[in-house]
């Protein structure tokens, strides 16, 4: 029986000491809800052991329950996206990130809120309910308020977290999404919204808790708001 979860565990450099515990408490949920799954690790070349640590996991949980599926170098958040639904074989599609910035602990109610209202795409908030950045200084949170609330004001998406990466997706609507999306960096999160609500695809929302990397660093430069400000306006003007 094919899985119905597919999960894409986007890997980033110098998290090394996160792997093992990541993808041991992104299983347990699945596992407690009986559901059929399978965890997809694409790997962008990083020097962090990731793939030593899937093999290891792949020995513990079968090839059927983690799929590695590395790529030489690190080629862009899109590329890595289509990377992994070529090979997802469920019929939703979970993409986090697997540096413990999203906790597996919310998959369940991700899930469940997808069943609740038969939604096409279940997005994590950070700006409603109970939802939190923890780990970020005043600065970045100013920021990232600021931003938000420019492209609610601008875009006006039907959804109150643009930038956020944890989602759910049908398998053929985050197809359908990614054959329009054009953006790079942190634009194409929310061009993916963006377009699903042009689209007319239904967009639900889970309270979280984004917790800064734990281990390596983010950074958010000068150059990452000028490209922002950029591809935000492209949007405005082409959506």
């Amino acid at each position: 029986m094919l899985p119905e979860i597919s999960a894409g565990e986007l890997s980033q450099a110098g998290i090394r000491a996160a792997k093992p515990g990541c993808l041991s408490r992104n299983l347990r949920p699945r596992l407690e809800l009986g559901i059929d799954f399978e965890i997809i690790v694409i790997d962008d070349g990083s020097p962090d052991g990731t793939q030593e640590v899937a093999e290891q996991l792949k020995g513990i949980y079968g090839s059927d329950k983690i799929l590695l599926r590395p790529r030489a170098k690190k080629l862009g958040l899109g590329t890595a996206y289509i990377h992994g639904m070529q090979h997802a074989t469920g019929n939703f599609i979970i993409i986090m990130d697997a540096d413990l910035s999203h906790h597996p602990k919310f998959i369940p109610e991700f899930i469940r809120k997808q069943k609740e209202g038969n939604f096409d795409i279940v997005s994590g908030t950070r700006y409603r309910g109970n939802g939190g950045v923890y780990g970020w200084d005043l600065k970045r949170k100013i920021i990232s308020r600021g931003a938000n609330f420019i492209t609610q004001i601008l875009l006006r998406p039907g959804a109150s977290d643009l930038t956020g990466s944890f989602r759910l997706y049908r398998k053929e609507v985050l197809e359908k999404l990614m054959e329009k999306c054009v953006s790079k960096g942190y634009v194409f999160q929310m061009e993916m919204i963006v377009r699903a609500r042009q689209l007319g695809y239904t967009i639900g929302e889970v309270p979280i808790s984004f917790v800064d990397r734990v281990y390596g660093e983010s950074k958010l430069g000068g150059n990452e708001i000028i490209s922002f400000l950029k591809g935000l306006l492209t949007l405005f003007a082409t959506t």
